[in-house]
């Protein structure tokens, strides 16, 4: 079953963070004949938070496949 979203961005820099979700989740989209699909790189901020989204869904993939064994929050707020 497939479900289909719809977004409506206002802003180029909100645009480019859901793209960069949807692509870290691995998930198809397309962009309405409104936008356009050339998209400037993303700045530094933009990049570290694309990287850190992207280790943490791969972590969770990996959860969910069983191959990683993830901490408990108790344990994380046990360690601050």
């Amino acid at each position: 079953m497939m479900t289909t979203l719809t977004v409506n961005i206002d802003n180029k820099k909100s645009e480019k963070a859901v793209k960069a979700v949807l692509d870290a989740l691995g998930l198809s989209y397309s962009i309405g004949p409104n936008t356009i699909q050339e998209q400037p790189p993303l700045n530094k901020a933009e990049e570290r938070v694309y990287k850190n989204m992207k280790r943490s869904l791969e972590e969770i993939k990996l959860h969910q496949e069983g191959k990683l064994e993830l901490r408990d929050a108790r344990e994380l707020l046990n360690e601050l």
